[in-house]
């Protein structure tokens, strides 16, 4: 099925309002907003000095952890939103609703971190604007962080979270997975997973700046080492090599590296990424991929934006525009 074009053209008659559409009409190839240049240039001295300077190993993995575990209590989401704590006998998963959802539907959400940190909690502010974009409730999965745990644990965590919808009476083709960074990684591995156990697969999935390949070896891990506003490349190949050695030094398995793997009987895909980050062509390898095994397939690379920018919504721009366009694809897409 050919993923066609469903545009959201919002009316706007109030400046407040033109404001809001100038914003959500941003489209990949355009330069970056001065607020995306001011936050990437805040991020950079905010959030990966902590990363790039700490400690190295689990020393360093459970400093980031902590600060952001503490950093996710204060996160701020408008009046209406629900959060429904979700029991799989470990971590904090928990449903998000914004507006008027379609119960009929659902997105299971894998936030990113390196697989040291994150959580439903610190993503509330993009999980609420993902549930009010797509019209559906959001799932976000509290998966197994290292250095306690590895991917792997990460991986059955999350075969644990589709077969729950499932169980729960969702059809395979009313589920969307997501993900971004490490849980874009791990979105993929899910769908791999699914289709090798002869598992029905969602109805479309979407990877926002994807951790494709843990060896980092792609070109854009060096070419993009000084450009990347929030990581540290160095950083993100040890603990790479570190989650491998841990798997058994396994690397062309398709969970450590979905994105070298036959992605054949994928559902319809979105990647997004930024020109400027180190993930960039783990992106563009995985996209090359799919489209040669037949997956509909859209890219998007927005220029000049900070890794996994949609997360950073309340700052960018253009991270609000990205949520129209997952959106946008999700209708083209029949999901």
């Amino acid at each position: 099925m050919a993923v066609t074009s469903s545009r959201i053209r919002p009316v706007a008659t109030t400046p407040a309002q033109r404001r809001v559409a100038r914003t959500l009409a941003l489209e990949p190839g355009m330069p970056p907003t001065a607020r995306a240049r001011a936050a990437a240039r805040a991020i950079r001295v905010g959030l990966r000095t902590v990363w790039e300077y700490g400690p190295p190993g689990d020393a360093g993995m459970l400093l980031v952890q902590r600060a952001t575990a503490l950093a996710a209590w204060f996160q701020l989401v408008p009046r209406g939103v629900t959060f429904t704590p979700q029991d799989f006998g470990r971590g904090a998963s928990e449903w998000v609703r914004a507006g008027a959802p379609d119960e009929r539907k659902v997105l299971l959400y894998l936030h990113g971190g390196g697989y040291f940190f994150g959580g439903p909690r610190l993503y509330r502010p993009f999980a609420w604007r993902l549930a009010a974009a797509t019209a559906r409730p959001v799932l976000m999965l509290d998966y197994r962080l290292a250095p306690r745990h590895t991917p792997a644990d990460a991986l059955d965590d999350a075969l644990g979270a589709y077969e729950h919808l499932l169980d729960q009476g969702y059809a395979a083709s009313d589920i969307v997975v997501g993900g971004d960074s490490a849980g874009g990684h791990l979105a993929l591995a899910l769908l791999l997973a699914l289709r090798d156990r002869d598992r029905r697969l969602s109805g479309a999935a979407f990877f926002i700046s994807p951790w494709a390949d843990l060896l980092c070896e792609a070109e854009s891990h060096r070419g993009n080492a000084r450009t990347d506003a929030l990581i540290p490349a160095a950083r993100l190949a040890s603990a790479g090599r570190s989650y491998c050695e841990a798997h058994g030094g396994v690397a062309d398995s398709p969970l450590l590296a979905p994105g070298r793997a036959d992605l054949t009987g994928l559902p319809p895909s979105l990647f997004m990424a930024s020109t400027t980050e180190i993930l960039r062509d783990d992106a563009r390898t995985a996209v090359s991929r799919a489209r040669a095994a037949g997956v509909d397939v859209v890219h998007q690379e927005w220029d000049g934006l900070v890794h996994v920018f949609p997360v950073f919504a309340d700052y960018i721009p253009e991270g609000k525009a990205a949520f129209r366009h997952i959106a946008e694809f999700l209708r083209g897409a029949g999901a």
